[in-house]
């Protein structure tokens, strides 16, 4: 069946390049609706609140995920057929850089104020206040995050755990989202949705930051630096994960990334990533698209490396043991 989990991982893949996210029905968009409605049911300010939220939440659609996992199991074309549509549905990579490709345009014509009202789309800062140079910055950082986020965590875990990994990967991924900020409301019951994200995303994080770094010469960057800007800076965001990534893409672009952030309100000073750096310009988002476009695509072919890897390695016979018939290894009289 791990020949059955790629091939529908690349076709998942190939979808997603080729039609970016369904525009209608999507189910994503359908599962936090019904999160949001179980939050409602199950809200308390704690943290114990929040962590049975999460398990309801992420846990019932990854059973199901499992329970159809197993019904596949001696079906191999229905099995692909099933992980290439789960994996269109949860990556988003192409929808990532056709909203990157937006922002720039809106920069690049110099309206101001299309880009401010764009800029939700990517992440969830105060857009009201910030000048080109700044919504340039946000653009450039969202999508090295979310380039983590949208694609390699999906395909990193639909490798290692097939369907199941991919549905829990975007649910936990998802809760992190609606919950899982710094604000009042969800300083204590954000805290399970949060930290469960940022285990997940570990590996996928730092695999987008090594892609991110052999990838920099195909955008008129330096390897060199993309690698030293990483190994310095990349532990010093807030986030174990996002510093990966950014501190990737500052390098391989030659910018400086981080700084002060507002929130609806609330202000996050953020160390700098890329410190002898320039501040990132209109340009520059069009290489960080391209970039993702060509982490994303390293990513895919990882993924499919892996669990090729893995169906050929259960396909090999083991070798029989010194001094034993056939008969003996299948159990027959001594």
């Amino acid at each position: 069946m791990a020949v059955a989990t790629g091939a529908g991982l690349l076709a998942g893949a190939l979808l997603d390049a080729a039609l970016g996210d369904p525009r209608r029905w999507h189910p994503i968009a359908g599962y936090g609706r019904v999160a949001g409605a179980l939050e409602r049911c199950m809200y308390a300010p704690t943290t114990q609140a929040g962590a049975r939220y999460v398990a309801v939440a992420a846990g019932v659609p990854t059973a199901a995920a499992v329970a159809a996992s197993l019904a596949t199991r001696r079906r191999p074309v229905l099995r692909a057929a099933l992980v290439a549509a789960t994996t269109w549905t949860v990556l988003g990579s192409t929808s990532l850089r056709r909203e990157g490709t937006v922002m720039a345009s809106a920069l690049g014509s110099g309206d101001l104020a299309a880009a401010r009202n764009r800029l939700p789309h990517l992440c969830g800062r105060d857009p009201s206040a910030l000048d080109g140079s700044e919504l340039s910055r946000a653009t450039v950082e969202s999508v090295a995050e979310n380039t983590s986020d949208a694609a390699v965590g999906a395909l990193f875990w639909g490798a290692v755990a097939g369907l199941p990994g991919l549905v829990g990967y975007r649910a936990v991924n998802t809760l992190d989202a609606m919950v899982g900020h710094r604000s009042s409301r969800y300083a204590r019951f954000g805290t399970a949705a949060a930290r469960l994200d940022d285990v997940a995303n570990l590996v996928p994080a730092r695999i987008t930051a090594a892609f991110t770094v052999a990838a920099a010469p195909l955008v008129g960057g330096s390897p060199l630096r993309a690698l030293w800007t990483w190994a310095r800076d990349g532990r010093r965001h807030p986030s174990p994960n996002s510093g990966q990534c950014e501190a990737a893409m500052a390098g391989a672009l030659g910018v400086r990334l981080g700084g002060r952030n507002v929130y609806a309100g609330r202000v996050e000073d953020r160390p700098v990533l890329g410190r002898s750096g320039r501040a990132p310009q209109v340009g520059d988002i069009h290489r960080a698209v391209r970039l993702s476009g060509l982490v994303t695509a390293a990513a895919t072919g990882l993924a499919v490396l892996a669990t090729a890897a893995r169906a050929r390695r259960s396909w090999t016979p083991r070798r029989p043991i010194a001094g034993t018939s056939v008969q003996d290894r299948r159990g027959g009289r001594r």
